[in-house]
Order: C-alpha cells, then structure tokens, then sequence
C-alpha cells in the first residue's frame, strides 16, 4: 500500500502561516498596506488639492466637519483648516509625505549601517572598536536631540530631514548587523569560503548578510514608524518640513492654536492618522519579533 508524503513547507510559507496566526497582526498588516495605498494615490483620490491656491477660498475657513463649501458645491467631511484646506484631502497628502519620509529613512539608513556593521564584524580590532564608540556615543543622546542638533545644520526640507534622521537611525541597524555577524563569521561555511579564497564582498554579502536579515528586517519595521514619529515631531516644532512639503506633524501643529477656541478637528484628524499609521506598523513589527524569534514569543 503506497502513502502520499505530505507537502514541504517551505520556510517563507511556514513564517506567513505563523504570522497570519495573530488577527491583530493581521489587521495591523492590512492598515499598513491600506496607508500605503492612499497615500500613493492621494493626488487621485484627494477631493481637493488642499496645496493649489486656485482651489481654495477664505471663506471656507474652519468650517465644522460635514460643512458645505461657500458655493455649495463641495462638502467637507473633515471640515477645514484656517486657511480653508480640506482636512481630509490634507491629511492624505501628508500621509503621502510622512510615509514617504518614514520608508525612505529605513532604507538608507539600513544600508549605510548594514555596511558598517559588516565592516565592523569582519575587521575588528580599531575599526570595529570606532565604528562601535561612535555608536554608544550616539545613543547615549536621545534621538529626537540628535536630529535637532542636525537640522540646525541642515535647515528645512524633505531632503535635510532624511539626511538627518539616517545620521539618527544608522546605530541601530550597526549594531544589529555586527552581532549577528560576529557569529556568522565563526560559522563552518564561512571558513570554508575563506579556505576556497572567495572574494571578501562574497562572503559578506552573499554567505553572511542573508543570515543576518530576520533581526535586520524586524529593526527596520520598527524604525519605519520611530522616523514617522520623529518627522511628525519635529515638524511640530517648526524644525522639519516647510509649510509647502507638509506632513502629519505639521497638520497638528497648524490647528494647535485654534483648539482652544473649539476647532479641534484642525489637530485631531491628522493626530488619529498619525496614531492608526504608527500603531498598524509597530503591530506589524512586534509579530515579526514573535515569528522571527520564538523565544521571545508570548
């Protein structure tokens, strides 16, 4: 009697399965993608370009949400801002910014500090020893100081901001890397490698770097939402973007005054959208942990 064996599951296939096996995780997976997703298309979704001048009037100024437009042709179902902005057209674009600002952060930063971390893990001895220093140094400070000092050099714009918070956030994908690196690199295959005289580039890209992605790929989930977090603050404080490239943080800080005098809903709508798109993505993160890393699993 001949049995049928049982289908391999791949280990891509096994990390989806015990990832899909937290609904929160799910849902936090499908409000990311579902950000993601009306932020590329806000330019084509938005019921108004809250940034052309042509579009707006005075008159509409801090309309109540559900409010009809001075011509009664247009209802805000936000309301609007002093300068009579659709707040739900503005928060699209600034999701379109912050989550633009957010993913390209992550992904300079991890490569500029996957670099160095390999170096460090592969030299050792004074390299690994100033790149490391140069890392504690940093994190001893806070970070939203850090890329204050950094803006202050810089100044404002989107590109400033990136450059800012990558010199912020490279530290952690360093050390991330260089600890898991230094226990590859005493692994058999790597000395083999080296036995058979591949190229250095090789053996760390190659053999040594794609064992080093789990925790590189859980750091860098989490840090997508710290930068948002970061730009939103320091946008609050006047110190990131410019009131021509806004984003979330800028929003609530345009409606800050006005919340006293009962029009809430200038800060309070970008502030939900900022708290459901930093929630979604550190839910997402935190089942990562869980499925990269069983022990840490709850």
């Amino acid at each position: 009697m001949s049995t049928v064996a049982a289908p391999v599951e791949t280990p891509l296939r096994r990390l989806w399965r015990e990832f899909t096996e937290s609904r929160i995780a799910c849902i936090g997976l499908g409000m990311t993608l579902l950000i993601l997703l009306v932020a590329v298309l806000a330019p084509w979704i938005s019921p108004q370009n809250p940034y052309d001048l042509q579009q707006l009037s005075v008159l509409d100024a801090r309309l109540k949400p559900g409010s009809l437009s001075g011509d009664g042709h247009m209802r805000f179902w936000l309301g609007t801002d002093d300068q009579g902005r659709d707040m739900l057209s503005a928060i699209l674009y600034g999701l379109r910014i912050s989550m633009m600002v957010g993913l390209l952060c992550t992904a300079l930063a991890a490569v500029l500090g996957t670099v160095l971390g390999l170096a460090a893990a592969w030299f050792g001895g004074a390299v690994d020893a100033l790149i490391m220093r140069l890392a504690d140094t940093q994190m001893a400070f806070p970070s939203i100081l850090i890329a204050l000092i950094f803006l202050a050099l810089f100044g404002k714009g989107v590109d400033k901001i990136v450059l800012a918070l990558v010199l912020v956030q490279w530290t952690y994908y360093a050390r991330t890397v260089r600890s898991s690196g230094l226990v590859e690199l005493k692994r058999e295959y790597v000395e083999a490698a080296r036995g058979l005289r591949l190229p250095r580039s090789r053996i760390l890209f190659v053999h040594v770097l794609p064992n080093c992605l789990p925790p590189l790929l859980v750091v860098a989930t989490i840090q997508v939402a710290i930068a948002i977090g970061l730009e939103a603050t320091l946008s609050f404080l006047g110190l990131g973007l410019p009131v021509t490239e806004p984003s979330l943080g800028l929003l609530i800080s345009n409606g800050y005054n006005y919340m006293l005098s009962g029009n809430y809903w200038i800060s309070f709508f970008p502030g939900v959208a900022l708290l459901v798109a930093v929630l979604s993505i550190n839910t997402v993160a935190d089942q990562l942990t869980d499925v990269l890393n069983p022990r840490l699993r709850r």
